[in-house]
């Protein structure tokens, strides 16, 4: 059975393969549709760095039918990120590529296990611009499957 997915996208690193910031998230967008079929790409915008992050960063969204199920999702775009560069670090420190998965088709998900921690909908989402900016762009009709409502974002930004 497939899934539809909103999954947000962020990068503030040049990564000497694919180049600057909206480059790598461009790629990734490209490594996404391995996954399944990317129904729709929002386009990049430039936003502001964000708690211990010292550049700008390129954030863009985009809609995946899957037939993967959230915690499978989640491996999977967790193995881009790393294919990309990405490596631990510091909470909201500069990164080559940040993957999330915001909402899902099937409504609420909940994974207490360490290693697969995973809450859709993403629990910071509605507070986010730079990521409901890019969501709005391409999922305008996606409700918050917990209030209900549209989420309606007044500018890019933290």
């Amino acid at each position: 059975m497939s899934s539809t997915y909103l999954i947000a996208l962020g990068s503030n690193r040049h990564r000497g393969q694919y180049g600057p910031p909206p480059q790598v998230v461009r790629a990734a967008m490209e490594e996404l549709a391995a996954l399944g079929l990317v129904a729709a790409r929002s386009p990049i915008f430039a936003t502001p760095a964000m708690g211990a992050a010292q550049r700008r960063f390129a954030n863009a969204a985009l809609v995946l039918e899957s037939e993967l199920d959230p915690p499978a999702l989640l491996r999977a775009l967790k193995q881009i990120e790393r294919e990309f560069g990405r490596r631990r670090g510091q909470r909201w420190g500069d990164r080559v590529l940040d993957c999330d998965i915001v909402l899902w088709s099937g409504g609420e998900w909940r994974s207490g296990r360490l290693s697969e921690a995973l809450t859709i909908p993403h629990p910071a989402f509605r507070q986010r611009a730079f990521v409901l900016t890019p969501a709005r762009a391409i999922a305008a009709d996606w409700r918050d499957p917990l209030s209900g409502r549209r989420q309606r974002p007044s500018s890019v930004g933290p």
